[in-house]
């Protein structure tokens, strides 16, 4: 090993080393349940720029609903919960399929809930300008799709597993992977944005983002479960992730 190699590898470690010390001191100061991120995180470096700083600003709820989208069965092609299917090409990754419930606080189903899902290719990787990550882009594969939930609450996506990316919270850092989602009420202003990992990621402990939810608890909830009775024989393997809006088992959520 050479003495550049070696030293950027000590750098490393100690940066993963400083960043795990941040997040055990944090975790030790909790008090209670806390199933939302703290706004400042420390780890999370950029956590203060993903926040509101200012007072709310009050909006005539008249004006917001003459702005809000609206969303029916007619808007949504059943087709959009396939991100497979969307080049004339076969995309590259696992595939697999995700499906939940969605539900209020008291676990009944919300019906009628636009979703949607954004993802890095399976090579972890964002069709985006602003990803600039040196892992190759698959041409048969946008990464983004939505559906509306069925009367039951129910939402189901058909999509390539993504994989880890790198990101510059500090050295060697590594997301482990993910897919965003979003969900509408019936306007802009009770949007949801929150996101779903997988079982069994050995990044967990390293990703301050993950880590802020410094309740066990409420992290486990953002990770889906391997489910047999979804995997599709030959096709797909399946996951179930379920979303709870409202209470104190709601799902995490952004709060940018």
């Amino acid at each position: 090993m050479t003495e550049a190699v070696r030293a950027s590898s000590d750098a490393a470690a100690t940066t993963q080393a400083e960043i795990g010390a941040e997040i055990a001191a944090i975790a030790a100061t909790r008090t209670g349940e806390e199933t939302q991120p703290r706004l400042d995180y420390a780890p999370y470096r950029s956590s203060i720029l993903r926040h509101p700083t200012k007072s709310p600003y009050q909006a005539d709820p008249e004006a917001v609903e003459l702005f809000a989208p609206v969303f029916g069965p007619q808007d949504v092609d059943p087709l959009e919960a396939d991100l497979t299917i969307q080049h004339l090409g076969e995309p590259i990754g696992e595939r697999i399929v995700v499906t939940g419930r969605v539900t209020d606080g008291d676990g009944k189903p919300v019906a009628n809930q636009l979703v949607e899902i954004w993802q890095a290719n399976s090579a972890g990787r964002y069709l985006h300008q602003r990803d600039q990550h040196p892992a190759p882009l698959d041409p048969n594969f946008t990464g983004v799709g939505r559906c509306l939930t069925g009367p039951d609450g129910t939402y189901r996506f058909t999509t390539i597993k993504p994989g880890p990316y790198p990101w510059r919270n500090h050295v060697n850092a590594w997301r482990p992977a993910h897919i965003h989602f979003s969900l509408f009420g019936s306007e802009f202003t009770q949007r949801m944005v929150t996101q779903m990992y997988f079982p069994g990621d050995p990044l967990f402990g390293l990703d301050p983002i993950y880590q802020s939810i410094v309740d066990p608890a409420a992290r486990d909830r953002l990770v889906a479960t391997y489910d047999h009775d979804v995997t599709l024989p030959e096709v797909a393997t399946g996951y179930r992730w379920d979303i709870v809006l409202t209470g104190g088992h709601r799902t995490w959520s952004e709060s940018a």
